[in-house]
């Protein structure tokens, strides 16, 4: 009974003794007071990882984006800046930090960056199969297939004769299994021959980006590069995946079967499959509206679950989820918009953790021997060589010629983003080393980075516009000068003659913001409209229009007026993003189907006029370039001023961000580059209301309001309404000072003083010569093309002469809409502005009123509150502003709020 007891009370104490003893460590609940109890943010804790994930994240992205700015002003890919920040975060620079490895980028932790990398690579090869367009090859199959064979075959032999060196030297070193030579030959080839593939995913958005901002996307060499991508898409992921297969199979027979479920599935996935998802698509109107949530919840779901299968059948799932992204359709723009939605979180996030994890495992110190570096550089140099000779015998095959095979194959040996997708594959599956590895990263940085200035010393935009020109018979050759010989119709062109200068073609700028101002702009010349007779029907027309006795047509032919040609050119701007890309393959879909282009063809038919539309995708930065190389054929520039107050053209939800329009330094930027680079008359367009005043109520405070209904129609009667505009009739204003660019602004107005709806008055505002002298004296030394002043009293008399030679000269069935008048001045600005004041406005209900002004940027000093305010001038001369991309007197007639719109004319380099 004694022992029953003592137990009893030995097993109390020890209860007693484990309640109030403290919890040990182990089940010690995780701090919920963070840093406020002391606890290490940076400490990796496998229950909470998400805290090391977060640092390591923003690390990497801030490092990288830092890097990236400025290595994209030499035109090198973001994927160069997020190898080398991996690289400096690796052990190479970083890691040689005491404790900064084991810190932020601890061994335990890795796994998870890992994973989340490789979830982010899964959906950016989705998107890569989204972007490829098998419509490349098929319409350029000829010479695509020429130059990608040439392209991987002399690369990959050579690959795997430098193969055999690597093997004998590294075969032994750690991390690696133990693989037959076949199989790390046929690794070292691919890895060689596929990076003809990185290109066509360098497309998308590397190598495509370069070609665009090289201007080179839509030439011959940009679209061989892209269409001979395609093919070797095809020919290197099918090497590559029988890599993988013989790697990760246990013996020959395996991989035999991993192929055929591989070619089964690929067959399954394109003819049963894809048809069954494009009918759901369509049927539930995904393909013609857009696909909302839902159906981009399935098609990530599609493409997880081809990683999946690919995955668990010994191929890389990376290879399912590309073949999910091929098979999507992208009629209707479907892939683009797919991709649009998903894109930002891979772009900015998930890739950058992936080829920063790549840059993390490349160990520069590794390259520690000479004949290491004696195989990194037969690496690089068989590398480039064989891309480079390859693809440039096979472009010359195809008759171009030699710098443009030159820079075919510059383009061709990029490597970059799937050079190093093939290259973590291979450390993955332990088929590479981490020096060897290392060796191959270095030989993708070298090669991208020797891309972008090689492909333009080859191939420089002077030798791109000569070889356009001859191609299209205009020049010879040998000499450069025209074809029609020395005697051409250019040199028969009188300066001082009215009809030889006429605007016969004409360049648009067409922004979404700025459509009704452009369009009633245009309509001007159009000339005077034909009246037409009534139409007939065809049985009466054939039944009487030839007559029996006299065999005579009893109808009339009427020879119509040549139409002017109107060109207009809607530019989208390229960004980073990869939808943004895809949209340079589908230029074709976009020129036919856009809704502004497309608005600008409708208009001209209306107007008579000769009207073709195009859409161009480039960087904002380029929007000047392209504007002026698509206007070099044509006489006339027409730009409008951005109605949002920069570049952008998103809709104008009210018109307070808009007042001061003018300001917008971006666009100040756009338009004095596109003045500078222009040859030909360019004019600005600053909006007020022309073509008609804005339907626009006075805004009121949010109240209740009664509905209307078919029952209570008749109480639509109190609701305001835009009539449509009753007078037609425009009136222009125009002071005429003297020079090239108002000599050009004259012959405009009276070219649009031809269309009967429009009246003009012109003032030549004639300013003494002391106050030419003192302007002379103020203003800077150096003189500006197409801005040039009257400073001598023989240039003034030409320009008089000019003016009243146009007066005297003037048809009579225009004396009656235009008025020449001679006024002196002494005050430019102040006169000008007053005159101004009486002549617009002066029928509110017509369909706006337009001054017309010449750019004469050395005016500015005339124009000046007072010539005595030197300051004001050297502020107009040193700063980048409205006043001295547009001309001081614009700026101050805009200012003025006179209530007609301000069209600004810079005369073309050709008349100088």
């Amino acid at each position: 009974m004694s022992s029953i007891s003592e137990a009893v009370r030995t097993v109390t104490e020890v209860v007693t003794k484990a309640a109030s003893a403290t919890p040990s460590s182990a089940n010690k609940a995780t701090p919920q007071g963070g840093v406020l109890e002391h606890v290490n943010p940076v400490h990796y804790d496998p229950k909470n990882p998400i805290i090391l994930f977060i640092v390591q994240a923003g690390i990497i992205i801030i490092f990288c984006r830092l890097l990236e700015w400025p290595l994209s002003k030499i035109r090198q890919p973001r994927v160069i800046s997020e190898i080398i920040g991996g690289i400096l975060l690796g052990p190479s620079v970083m890691g040689r930090i005491p404790g900064f490895t084991t810190s932020i980028f601890p061994a335990t932790a890795m796994p998870n960056l890992n994973l989340v990398a490789n979830i982010g690579l899964t959906l950016f090869l989705f998107i890569i199969g989204l972007e490829v367009d098998l419509r490349f090859l098929v319409s350029n199959w000829r010479v695509a297939l020429t130059v990608g064979v040439a392209g991987m075959a002399l690369p990959f032999g050579l690959g795997c004769a430098i193969a055999l060196g690597l093997y004998r030297e590294f075969k032994d070193e750690p991390g690696i299994v133990n693989l037959g030579f076949g199989t790390y030959m046929l690794f070292i080839g691919v890895a060689m021959a596929i990076t003809q593939s990185a290109d066509w995913k360098q497309a998308f958005p590397v190598l495509c980006r370069i070609l665009t901002e090289l201007k080179l996307l839509m030439t011959p060499v940009g679209v061989i590069v892209l269409s001979a991508g395609v093919g070797n898409d095809v020919v290197g992921w099918i090497l590559l995946a029988l890599c993988v297969a013989l790697v990760n199979a246990a013996n020959g027979l395996t991989a035999l079967w991993v192929l055929l479920v591989c070619a089964g599935y690929v067959l399954f996935l394109v003819y049963a499959f894809r048809p069954a998802l494009v009918y759901g698509l369509r049927r539930t109107r995904a393909i013609q509206d857009g696909p909302n949530q839902f159906t981009i919840a399935i098609i990530i779901l599609i493409a997880l679950a081809s990683a999946f299968f690919t995955g668990i059948i010994g191929v890389h799932p990376i290879f399912g989820a590309f073949l999910a992204g091929m098979i999507c359709p992208h009629e209707n723009g479907f892939a683009i918009k797919v991709a649009e939605r998903i894109e930002d979180l891979i772009g900015a996030l998930l890739l950058p953790l992936y080829f920063t994890y790549s840059g993390l495992q490349t160990n520069i110190g590794l390259l520690d021997s000479g004949i290491v570096w004696a195989y990194v550089i037969g690496i690089i140099a068989v590398a480039f060589t064989a891309k480079f000779v390859g693809a440039t015998a096979a472009a010359r095959v195809n008759g171009l010629l030699w710098r443009e095979c030159f820079a075919i194959g510059s383009l061709m040996s990029c490597k970059g983003l799937v050079e190093l997708i093939v290259l973590n594959i291979g450390l993955q599956a332990k088929i590479l080393s981490t020096r060897t590895f290392t060796m191959f990263v270095v030989m993708a940085l070298v090669t991208t980075f020797a891309t972008a200035p090689l492909t333009a010393a080859f191939y420089p935009p002077w030798y791109q516009k000569k070889v356009e020109a001859w191609r299209r018979g205009e020049i010879d050759w040998d000499t450069g000068k025209p074809a029609e010989g020395p005697d051409s119709i250019a040199d028969g062109v009188h300066y001082d003659k009215l009809e030889a200068d006429k605007i016969r073609r004409l360049t648009v700028y067409l922004r979404m913001d700025s459509m009704p101002n452009l369009l009633a702009f245009a309509s001007l010349f159009a000339g005077r409209a034909e009246i037409t007779k009534s139409k007939i029907h065809p049985a009466i027309q054939n039944a009487k229009s030839i007559s029996k006795e006299s065999g005579e047509s009893s109808l009339v032919e009427v020879q119509p007026k040549r139409a002017i040609q109107a060109n207009g050119v809607r530019l989208l701007n390229l960004s980073d993003r990869g939808s943004s890309v895809m949209q340079v393959s589908e230029l074709e879909s976009y020129t036919a189907h856009d809704p502004v282009v497309n608005t600008f063809r409708t208009f001209g038919r209306l107007h008579s006029l000769a009207v073709s539309g195009e859409v161009v995708v480039v960087p904002e930065s380029s929007f000047a370039d392209v504007l002026t190389i698509r206007a070099e054929e044509s006489d006339f520039l027409l730009i409008p001023w951005s109605e949002t107050g920069g570049m952008s053209e998103q809709t104008i939800i009210e018109d307070k961000g808009t007042k001061n329009k003018l300001s917008a330094s971006d666009y100040v930027h756009f338009i004095e580059n596109t003045f500078t680079r222009s040859k030909v008359t360019t004019a600005v367009l600053i909006n007020k209301n022309f073509g008609g005043t804005k339907n626009k109520e006075k805004s009121q405070r949010a109240k209740l309001s009664r509905t209307y209904s078919s029952v209570s129609l008749h109480s639509a009667k109190e609701k305001n309404i835009t009539a449509p505009v009753a007078d037609r009739s425009h009136h222009i204003f125009f002071p005429f000072f003297g020079g090239h660019d108002d000599r050009a602004a004259l012959r405009l107005v009276l070219q649009l003083a031809e269309n009967p709806e429009v009246t003009a008055t012109l003032v030549h505002f004639d300013v003494p010569d002391s106050l030419l002298e003192h302007s002379e004296s103020s203003s800077e030394s150096s003189p500006v093309k197409g801005g040039v002043v009257t400073t001598s009293t023989s240039a003034k008399e030409q320009d008089s002469t000019f003016f009243a030679s146009l007066r005297a000269s003037l048809p009579h069935d225009l004396a009656n809409r235009v008025v020449f008048e001679t006024v002196n001045s002494t005050n430019l600005a102040k006169d000008v502005i007053a005159k101004a004041g009486t002549e617009v406005g002066q029928s509110p209900k017509n369909a706006g009123d337009l001054i017309v002004l010449g750019r004469n940027i050395q005016n500015n000093a005339l124009v000046s509150e007072g010539t005595d305010d030197i300051s004001r001038v050297a502020s107009y001369t040193h700063e980048k502003s409205a006043g001295t991309t547009l001309g001081a007197l614009a700026d101050k007639v805009w200012a003025s709020k006179l209530g007609a719109s301000v069209l600004v004319v810079k005369a073309g380099k050709r008349t100088d």
